[in-house]
């Protein structure tokens, strides 16, 4: 039995209240974005999903092929509004039910949901973006760091700060005090013909854009790209900061504190990633 915001039902399978995605946070998941029926570099999700868990030592079914899941993604799609359109889906897979701390079994469970996006493509938006620092918890360096686990209280309390101080979105930062990531997504800045990113090592998170991106970038003569830490008093030298996710892109900073930053970067990379992203 169980008592679902005051409605006394049955305890169903699946999904609540036996979900340790839900229960301990041993769930995860990848977004993708879906355009014109094909999944923007889906190869890059699919192997990233399986690695992910491969390390948390979750069973991977033989059913789990490329062709299975994105299939699976496609049509729950097709289902929504047919498949012309451009949407948000995410894989989430937890593993089933079988004990508390020391689970008895490592199958898995998944469930795929989708929303409709508003653009079929990257766009670059001109809105006013401003960022800062969130110092009230640390993300830690290590490869659990780098993983889309469903664990992601860091990344919620970061939101409500920026969204109580009026921010666009909030920077985190390592215990080294280095920073790592936004709260959505990698973060790049750009001094001239430098461009550096923190190393996975940091740990920031694995994202497909960041190496989408980085590909690009190592087909541009003329700029250099580093991937190094990233101490917080670099951020006010950068000529430019942006910041990537699989959904919206590239996402130009406005401000961080007393300096202003430029676009120019960013609107080439987004020409060159809507290429890639229709061609992959």
């Amino acid at each position: 039995m169980i008592n679902f915001n005051g409605t006394l039902q049955q305890t169903n399978t699946g999904i609540l209240p036996d979900n340790r995605g839900l229960n301990y946070g041993d769930a995860v998941f990848e977004t993708l974005r879906v355009s014109g029926g094909k999944i923007y570099f889906w190869e890059d999700h699919y192997f990233r999903l399986m690695a992910s868990m491969r390390m948390l030592r979750m069973e991977i079914p033989m059913s789990f092929t490329p062709e299975y899941l994105e299939e699976q993604v496609l049509e729950t799609i097709r289902a929504q509004d047919g498949n012309n359109g451009a949407f948000r889906a995410k894989i989430l897979v937890w593993r089933k039910t079988g004990g508390k701390y020391s689970p008895t079994t490592n199958e898995v469970g998944f469930l795929i949901s989708s929303e409709v996006l508003d653009t079929p493509f990257y766009t670059l938006s001109d809105s006013f973006y401003e960022i800062e620092l969130f110092k009230d918890h640390y993300a830690y360096s290590g490869m659990l760091s780098t993983l889309k686990t469903n664990n992601k209280i860091l990344n919620v309390l970061g939101s409500v700060y920026a969204q109580e101080n009026n921010y666009a979105n909030c920077l985190l930062l390592n215990e080294k005090k280095q920073v790592v990531e936004a709260l959505n997504g990698n973060i790049f800045l750009v001094n001239d013909y430098k461009i550096k990113t923190p190393p996975i090592q940091d740990g920031c998170l694995n994202g497909i854009l960041r190496k989408q991106i980085i590909k690009i970038l190592g087909q541009l003569p003329d700029y250099i790209l580093e991937e190094a830490s990233v101490s917080p008093f670099e951020l006010q030298k950068a000529d430019e900061i942006f910041i990537t996710n699989v959904i919206t892109g590239i996402q130009p900073v406005s401000k961080y504190r007393k300096k202003e930053y430029r676009n120019d970067v960013a609107k080439e990379l987004l020409a060159k990633l809507n290429v890639k992203a229709r061609l992959a």
